[in-house]
């Protein structure tokens, strides 16, 4: 069957549209300078009427008559006189004219003389940079026009620039890192430090945009996310490359309504970065960050924390239903690592016995297990002068290589000074990466893989830094408030929404935990699976990989 062509109207139509729409405009800017003499006054026709309606409520009703005759009079004489009327008439349209005029303050034609004198410091500024001796029109020379480079700026209330829109030779390399951050450096040099200043490079257009954003919110508190499972919200960020918002409360006592864009992190099975990696100063936020993920990691999944720090940061989840261990030296952080890297053997094998026999995975091996590692390289330390001591990082290469395909997930938080005693795994396979605290632009590439597009600043809040998700793009990060609850200078309104979320506590720290569930127990041929994986003889006899000691199971879901 031959295809019938389209109509016109369809065909064309978006040309018609645009040229229909064009004239209409044309033609209301017209109407407009024709009618703005009558416009004018009937606005000061309707603004003497208010005047003469708000001056007749505010006369007191006894003396309303004495006004009536008074304006009465005045009309009487106005119609006995000489052309009174027609007088009337042009003095009622004159003060119509004046009080109708347009009253919104002039727009100065240019910049104001200090915001002036910034400009101009900045163009000599961006002279040895963009300048060339063989350039025969060059846009950049010693005392030349600011205004062929600026199409555009903005300052804000203190007189500072919130907005620039830079044009630069198309010789520039503006292709090499190296030239984009000494003309960035500049930039965030002159257009005033402390701010965070986000920059756009169009390399097409040969354009350059400067853009001073925003402090992130810091008074986000903890609180249930509206996300799905396998999904973390890591932070809030700006909205220049996040689609999605989530509905959430903050403020001093949380009686504010607001839509974030959010940092998601997604694991599993199908995530692209299964781990993850933090990095920080000393009282940077890292803790705060676990906890955080410990906390909505509990509402679908099982949570092991290891406390390199042993600063108690982690008490709270002591206990805690999913909570499986809180360990916080080195004989308990081996022990519940040596349980997790069986768990996952154990996992792989019955998933593996599953797929060859054509049936899903057990609901066993579905639930998450998180693992939370905060400043390995402390034990570490302790291993290595523990003579031949085990490394508890050792113990993570099984979670971390097949940590996707059995559900588990490794999370590592460590500092700056430690962060040359990681292993090559934890490296290799977290890479789903966070800096938090004040950090130069070499730690942030070294750590990132990428340099952010913002000027870092020294001076930043508990929870502030950079993230990024495998290759994906560098976003400025906020942790929401998750302080420990058990410390004294903790914020009241945070510590109680950190309260709310915990879990109810099933087993007392003090007591051994009860009897391992069924669901964890494994068949022999697995048991085999697992022992010939960690070393063991074949005639040891392991019946199932026994949560650590000390440790809350806690009954299984399904």
């Amino acid at each position: 069957m031959a295809r019938r062509p389209l109509p016109r109207i369809l065909s064309n139509g978006s040309a018609q549209l645009a040229r229909s729409r064009e004239l209409a405009r044309t033609a209301a800017d017209s109407a407009t300078d024709v009618l703005h003499p009558l416009i004018t006054i009937t606005r000061g026709l309707r603004r003497l009427a208010s005047a003469g309606r708000r001056r007749w409520v505010d006369t007191p009703k006894d003396r309303r008559g004495a006004l009536l005759f008074g304006v009465a009079a005045v009309l009487l004489a106005v119609a006995l006189a000489p052309y009174g009327p027609l007088l009337a008439v042009v003095a009622l349209m004159a003060a119509a004219a004046w009080h109708g005029r347009d009253r919104t303050p002039a727009v100065p034609a240019g910049p104001a003389p200090g915001q002036l004198q910034r400009l101009k410091s900045l163009y000599e500024a961006l002279v040895p940079y963009f300048a060339a001796s063989d350039d025969p029109e060059p846009l950049y020379a010693r005392g030349g026009d600011w205004g062929k480079v600026f199409s555009e700026y903005e300052f804000d209330g203190d007189g500072r620039l919130a907005h620039l829109l830079i044009s630069y030779p198309a010789y520039f390399t503006d292709a090499e890192p190296t030239s984009r951050a000494r003309i960035e450096h500049l930039l965030g040099a002159k257009c005033g430090r402390g701010r965070e200043h986000h920059f756009s490079w169009d390399e097409e257009a040969n354009q350059l945009a400067v853009r001073v954003l925003a402090p992130l919110p810091t008074d986000i508190a903890a609180q249930p996310f509206v996300t799905a499972p396998g999904e973390t919200v890591l932070g809030f960020t700006d909205p220049t490359r996040v689609q999605r918002t989530l509905p959430l409360t903050h403020g001093a006592h949380g009686e504010e309504r607001t839509d974030v864009p959010p940092v998601v992190w997604r694991t599993g099975v199908r995530s692209t970065e299964p781990h993850l990696l933090a990095v920080g100063q000393p009282g940077s936020g890292t803790s705060t960050l676990l906890r955080s993920i410990a906390l909505q990691a509990l509402h679908h999944g099982d949570v092991v924390i290891v406390d390199g720090g042993g600063t108690g940061e982690y008490a709270c989840l002591t206990g805690r239903d999913g909570v499986l261990a809180v360990e916080c030296a080195l004989s308990g952080a081996v022990t519940s690592l040596e349980w997790a890297a069986a768990e996952t053997e154990r996992r792989l094998a019955a998933a593996s016995k599953a797929h060859q026999a054509g049936d899903p995975p057990p609901e066993d091996t579905r639930r998450p297990l998180w693992l939370l590692f905060d400043r390995p390289s402390v034990f570490t330390h302790l291993a290595a002068a523990d003579d031949g001591g085990t490394d508890p990082q050792a113990l993570l290469v099984a979670p971390l290589r097949h940590g996707r395909a059995a559900n588990v997930t490794v999370v590592v938080a460590e500092q700056f000074d430690g962060l040359d005693a990681l292993a090559a795994p934890v490296r290799q396979h977290t890479r789903a990466r966070v800096v938090l605290g004040p950090a130069t632009a070499e730690q942030l590439e070294a750590v990132l893989g990428a340099p952010p597009h913002t000027t870092p600043v020294d001076q930043m809040p508990p929870g502030r830094g950079y993230a990024r998700l495998g290759t994906g793009p560098v976003h400025r990060l906020q942790v929401p408030a998750t302080p420990d609850p058990y410390d004294d200078a903790t914020n009241e309104a945070h510590r109680q929404a950190v309260l709310d979320l915990l879990p109810p506590r099933t087993t007392p720290a003090d007591e051994e935990p009860g009897p391992v569930p069924e669901a964890v127990r494994l068949d022999k041929a697995a048991t085999e699976k697992v022992a010939a994986a960690a070393g063991l003889a074949p005639e040891a006899e392991v019946t199932e990989p026994a949560p650590p000691e000390g440790a809350a199971v806690a009954e299984s879901s399904s």
